[in-house]
């Protein structure tokens, strides 16, 4: 039976059964893989044979909850990571040759961002950035040696949306690989390749996930590119683990589930934001007053669990805020059960010069929340109190 529904997809894809039948796909907690005697084990490094040889290169946990995501994404093929960084590292690595050049939104994660700046240019690869609100500068940044088309959309932690197909139609008129960051809006809510990327990268760790428990990351989309991809990674080492694998495999048969009620109680809390005398602005990409909330609309099905708000005092008020919240846990991860608070000004992006973070839409008093399953009317009392006092 052939299926083309996402959450049927989700809970449906699996490997093979074994003999004995399991319902629920067994752990595969094994670093290698036998052979049948000296011909198959030749033949099995000699030929490239579609099989398991050593977990490092493939594993049916691993396998598994690839497949899964390449059916979510409309992928040919995909590779896990370990974390999402690792995903992002290897893409790049592995595509890249001394003296490329890479075109990418400033709007990315601070990690992505040491990368471009501190680590690749090591190798002779150097990177161009652009506003998300200056598009149009784009096609002036890009060089001979360009490569790659690089960008969020959600962007972190601004939450700005990207218009996927004026980025795929340039990458195009120039011959460029268009590579994008779906994490905040994971397979459920939008689909990059269906836009035109190349290529389509998650952090697992975050929605994926959705119970913060494991870490992991994917990179999926165009065969090709993947099997260089698959080829750097076996050699190097960054694979996801068979048990982090499984997790997420399972994690993925609740995605719409929970990302539906993410969703819904992240615009009903946006909206009460959006009125509280506190608040000088809010960003959600469903709210009517986004800027991009016509090109949300086109590419996303619901806005995502991502708010990001400006509280009235800059950086003094968004402590007092972080030191009142009583339900809400403050850390610097995403995409979980419980609702997180973060604010960057004065803690993830504290070191950035406050020209870079204004660049990137990092105000003094930005907040940024990822908003959980909890009753949603317990989310709005707990940030109503912590802004009020």
């Amino acid at each position: 039976m052939s299926v083309d529904n996402f959450e049927t997809n989700a809970i449906r894809t699996q490997i093979e059964r074994s003999q004995f039948l399991e319902h629920s796909n067994p752990l595969y907690l094994t670093s290698s893989f036998v052979f049948e005697d000296a011909e198959d084990m030749r033949a099995s490094f000699a030929e490239d044979k579609d099989r398991n040889l050593y977990s490092r290169f493939s594993n049916p946990n691993t396998s598994e909850f690839v497949d899964k995501i390449c059916k979510m994404e409309g992928a040919e093929s995909g590779y896990a990571f370990a974390t999402g960084m690792a995903a992002i590292f290897s893409t790049f690595a592995a595509l890249l040759n001394s003296g490329d050049h890479i075109v990418s939104a400033r709007s990315v994660f601070g990690s992505s961002h040491s990368l471009f700046t501190k680590y690749l240019p090591k190798w002779n690869i150097s990177t161009s950035y652009f506003k998300v609100s200056e598009v149009e500068t784009i096609e002036s940044l890009i060089q001979p040696n360009t490569k790659i088309l690089y960008a969020e959309s959600p962007t972190n932690p601004a939450v700005d949306i990207l218009d996927l197909v004026l980025l795929r139609n340039i990458a195009k008129k120039h011959n460029l690989l268009l590579i994008i960051d779906n994490c905040f809006a994971t397979p459920y809510l939008q689909q990059p390749i269906k836009f035109g990327a190349d290529l389509v990268i998650h952090s697992a760790t975050k929605l994926i996930d959705g119970q913060g428990r494991v870490l992991g990351g994917v990179t999926v989309g165009r065969a090709d590119l993947i099997q260089d991809i698959y080829l750097f990674s076996r050699n190097t080492g960054p694979a996801l683990s068979p048990f982090n694998a499984w997790v997420l495999s399972k994690s993925l048969e609740t995605l719409h589930v929970r990302v539906d009620r993410h969703c819904e109680n992240a615009l009903k809390l946006a909206e009460f934001l959006e009125k509280h005398d506190k608040v000088n602005l809010v960003k959600y990409p469903f709210l009517k007053s986004h800027p991009q909330y016509n090109v949300a609309k086109k590419q996303m099905k619901l806005g995502g669990n991502i708010i990001a708000f400006e509280i009235k005092g800059g950086i003094d008020a968004g402590r007092r805020f972080l030191n009142h919240i009583k339900l809400a846990s403050l850390s610097a991860n995403l995409g979980d059960t419980r609702t997180i608070v973060t604010h960057p000004a004065s803690t993830t992006h504290s070191k950035l010069a406050e020209e870079d973070r204004l660049a990137v839409g990092i105000t003094d008093g930005l907040v940024r929340i990822s908003v959980g399953l909890e009753h949603t009317d317990d989310i709005i009392y707990d940030l109503d109190q912590a802004l009020l006092a």
